[in-house]
């Protein structure tokens, strides 16, 4: 490893904290071997998450980024996008995420391909054509339906967040996390968690949190970025939804949508969509939270919260995506009131506790 600036803040290795069984500890450990293992027998490595990269799937790449730069300082690396759309305004404080490439604009084949928050090939979008070219993949994921072929992961799904593996993988090698490095997983990790109120905000999270902090990240700046920085523009968009929220079910389910027209009318930009879901899930006696929103080639982008016991990952696979129990999502390809038809069915049978995979009306799924 190389010297590191003096704003780096030494965590000795005594400090891995890792999953608390045993056996899933070792398992976690010999899968950090055999990834550590793999990028010092690259020359060239591409780091790329999910399409429509939120908080988690940013944070963790680049500080996988600056993880792969400090200790082996001689590699090629890109960090990709798996779409051609910008890094969300809100995440653009992040270090590194200027310098983030579209994966359709990468041309080359590296002898590793790393894929983060994710491990399903039809999240990669146009990242999975570096991924069928690249000599070898491993994967860093806390998602629990993957279909990637790796020669080397970490799959997690009791981890809040992909940060907190990377995090953890930092500190399997012994190395310093500097303060963009500890700023980014921080990110990741306040995000996927909701600030800590969702309901994967677990003991791990909070000391992985704490050592973040201790390391210089400051959650005073993640807040202001990501939670306190709306453009007029996003908050006349998320007066629209707010005002089209819908219960059913007795209040049991609640949903709103934007559409294209939406986003024309208040000049807000697609990714200022992320976080209504948010709005919506704070109804009152609601158990689960729906939000569509219009996105382009005529498909729709669906985000599912729980807040309770319901499995929202059922729903969202038998549209054709996944996630977690309590917070998933999906593409359809068709409009609004289609996908809406579609999928609110199903959520109708989960809160009422029947069998999900009875309706027959998921014909617009890709």
């Amino acid at each position: 490893m190389t010297s590191l600036p003096k704003e780096r803040v030494m965590v000795p290795s005594s400090a891995m904290i890792g999953p608390c069984d045993v056996g899933e500890l070792m398992e976690q450990e010999h899968g950090f071997a055999a990834i550590r293992a793999l990028i010092e027998d690259a020359e060239s490595i591409a780091l790329c998450a999910h399409t429509s990269p939120d908080g988690d799937a940013l944070g963790s790449v680049l500080a996988m980024a600056q993880i792969v730069r400090s200790c082996w300082p001689h590699k090629q690396l890109v960090c990709l996008l798996a779409d051609a759309a910008p890094v969300p305004r809100i995440y653009q404080f992040l270090e590194g995420s200027a310098d983030m490439v579209p994966a359709s604009e990468y041309t080359g084949s590296p002898d590793l391909f790393v894929a983060l928050d994710l491990s399903s090939m039809n999240r990669l979008h146009d990242a999975a054509e570096v991924l069928l070219r690249a000599r070898k993949v491993a994967v860093i994921d806390h998602h629990p339906d993957g279909d990637i072929e790796a020669d080397a992961q970490v799959i997690r799904p009791g981890a809040a967040a992909a940060g907190v593996i990377v995090a953890e993988f930092a500190l399997y090698l012994g190395m310093d996390i500097g303060i963009p490095m500890a700023q980014c997983l921080l990110c990741a990790i306040m995000t996927d968690t909701g600030r800590f109120q969702y309901q994967n905000a677990d003991g791990e999270s909070f000391k992985v949190a704490s050592l973040l902090v201790d390391c210089g990240a400051q959650p005073s700046e993640v807040s202001l970025n990501v939670y306190q920085s709306f453009r007029v523009e996003s908050l006349h968009l998320k007066s629209i939804v707010l005002g089209r929220i819908r219960t059913f079910e007795q209040g049991r389910i609640a949903y709103s949508y934007a559409t294209q027209n939406d986003l024309d009318r208040t000049g807000a930009d697609l990714d200022e969509c992320d976080g209504l879901i948010d709005v919506v899930r704070s109804v009152e006696g609601s158990e689960v939270a729906l939000f569509l929103k219009a996105v382009a080639n005529g498909k729709v982008r669906g985000n599912i919260r729980s807040k309770g016991a319901h499995d929202v990952s059922l729903v969202a696979r038998m549209m054709g995506g996944g996630g977690h129990r309590a917070a998933a999502g999906f593409t359809y390809v068709g409009d609004i009131d289609e996908a809406l038809a579609s999928v609110l069915p199903s959520l109708r049978s989960l809160v009422n506790g029947k069998d999900i995979t009875s309706h027959n009306n998921l014909g617009g799924l890709r």
